[in-house]
Formats: structure tokens, sequence, C-alpha cells
């Protein structure tokens, strides 16, 4: 009885873990992947998705269900991604309207959080080596040059809806790379949110499709490098974490280049391509100047630190239990 209660707990925290990592995949400037690494489901998460392999896949096909869905860590997987699914459905205009009604104070809580959980993932590089530096150099750098591009407008064709899917599922498990920003890149943010949202089957399972085999094809290689090389992967991956800070910095100007004009950064005038604005980041003053918007410093300052906290305390209780569960085994 116990056993099944404590089963119980593991999978409603999963689901919230799913719901937290479908809320972040929704927003342009925050990964999914990011999530997965905060709550400490990312490794588990990327060996699962490779054990989707032919020799697994057989055991499928030969109707040997059970075994099947115990190698691929199903269970796992169906509750994680079902949170992610009723996140995607349910949360994402929730998170999106709070971006628009609160934004200094929503961005300054995901920079709070992404500053954090980069530094806590950094702890678990064993050892500091030039290559473990340059691999975090390079992710930085990587991450900061994806943020600064620009939306293209591109077809509404089923091919190129796959090739988004497959594309942006690969920066939606990379923590900081978000998926949504590079659909925003890729012009289809939009056209895709609307998409699930109006239920347009279509446009969905052409997607999805995409998007399994990307992920599929992608977490093979990313398993791979965390055996192989962890600490450069992991320091690689903090990068990505660090230089996608400059996405979600919370006093975010954009300008009309034809008018001179600056205005506070909103999702609707990022997502229109014929507007040509150019966004840019500015200390809390120099975004009242520009823009004549109150910057609400202290607000930011207090939801950044709410974040850190937030992380700082599932952090300690989960290490607790970590120690209560290594007493019992020996």
């Amino acid at each position: 009885m116990q056993q099944k209660e404590n089963l119980f707990k593991k999978y409603i925290l999963l689901y919230v873990k799913g719901l937290g990592v479908g809320a972040a995949d929704s927003v342009p400037g925050i990964s999914g992947g990011t999530i997965a690494f905060i709550t400490g489901i990312y490794e588990e998460l990327v060996n699962s998705l490779r054990s989707f392999t032919p020799k697994n896949f057989k055991l499928l096909f030969t109707f040997q269900l059970k075994r099947f869905w115990n190698k691929v860590n199903g269970n796992f997987l169906m509750v994680l991604l079902l949170g992610v699914a009723t996140s995607l459905y349910l949360l994402a205009k929730i998170v999106l309207d709070m971006l628009d009604t609160y934004p200094v104070a929503t961005w300054s809580f995901f920079f709070g959080l992404i500053l954090i959980s980069t530094i806590s993932v950094l702890k678990t590089v064993r050892e500091l080596t030039m290559p473990v530096s340059i691999a975090f150099c390079a992710g930085t750098v990587s991450a900061y040059l994806i943020t600064i591009l620009s939306a293209v407008q591109t077809s509404n064709e089923l091919w190129f809806v796959f090739v988004c899917g497959a594309i942006a599922i690969c920066a939606m498990i990379l923590p900081g790379i978000s998926g949504a920003f590079i659909l925003l890149l890729m012009g289809k943010y939009q056209y895709i949110l609307g998409a699930l949202h109006s239920f347009k089957i279509d446009v969905i399972a052409v997607f999805a499709c995409g998007a399994v085999i990307g992920l599929l094809s992608f977490s093979h290689f990313l398993s791979w490098l965390l055996r192989r090389y962890h600490d450069v992967t992991v320091a690689l991956l903090s990068g990505f974490m660090f230089g996608a800070l400059n996405k979600v910095w919370p006093w975010k100007v954009q300008t009309n280049p034809a008018t001179n004009q600056s205005l506070q950064w909103t999702m609707e005038r990022f997502s229109d391509h014929s507007q040509q604005l150019v966004e840019s980041n500015h200390l809390p003053h120099v975004f009242e100047e520009m823009t004549g918007v109150e910057a609400n410093l202290y607000v930011g300052i207090a939801a950044a630190a709410a974040a850190i906290i937030l992380f700082k305390t599932i952090e300690i209780i989960g290490n607790r239990k970590k120690k209560i569960k290594n007493k019992i085994k020996y």
C-alpha cells in the first residue's frame, strides 16, 4: 500500500514537471530542456528517448508489448508527455497573457530561474578543464547569437511544417535554446500555436511526426555525448542556458527604424514580421527614458529573487530526499 502511494506521488510530481516543461516550451526564450534540467529529469528523459531503437521496436512489432514498454521507460514518458500536452493546450495562453500583462515580473522570474539553474548545473561538472571552459564559452556565444537573429516569413506547406517540427523539438530538449523561439525565427510560432488551439489535425499530425523523428534522432546523439563526455557536454548545455539570458532580459525595447519610436516589448509586435522592429535590451533607467513606461525595478528584483528562492527550496528538499534514500539503502 505504501509503495503504491509513493508511486502515485512520484507520478503526480512527474506530471507537474511535465506541466513546467510544456509551459516553458510555449514561450519564446524559455527552453523546456532548461526546466527538465532544473527539475532533475533531463538525463532520464534523454536516455528514455534514446531507448527507441530498432531492437526495441522489434519487441513492439512482435507484440511483446510489456517488454517494449519497460525497455523505453514507458510510464515515465507517458506521464511526462501528458503533463507537457496538458500545459501546451491549457497553460500556453496563460503564460503568454502574463508576458503581455506583467512583462517585467514574468521575464524577471524566468531570468532568475535560468540564472540560478545555470549555476546549479555547472556544479555537476566534476573537473574544471580547458575543454570544459571552451565548451561553456562556445555554448554561451552560440545561444547569444541565436537570440539576436531576426524572424523570417516562410511557407505554410506541410513539408516545411514537418521540417520545423524536427528542428524545433531538438531545440526544445536543449537547455537554454527555446524551441518556441526557433519556431519564431522560422516564422511558424503563431501558425503552430493557432493550429493547436483550433485543432487542425493535418498540421498538428505533420508537425508531430517531424518532432518525433527529430527527437529520436537527436536524443541518441545527446545521450552518447552525456555518457562519453559528461563534463564537456554539461558545460556546453550550461553555456546555452547562460547565453539565452539575453533573450529573457526584463527591460526589452522594440524600436521602429522608420519612425524611431521605441516601445516596450510585446509578443504581438515581435510576431509581426511586417514592422521590421529592432529589439534591444537596456538598463531600467534607460528603458524608462526610451519608452516612457515605468521600469518596475523592485518588482523585477522581487520576481527574480522569488524564482531563485523557489529553485533553492526545491533543490534542498530534493537533496534531503536523496540523503534519506541513501541511508535506507545502506
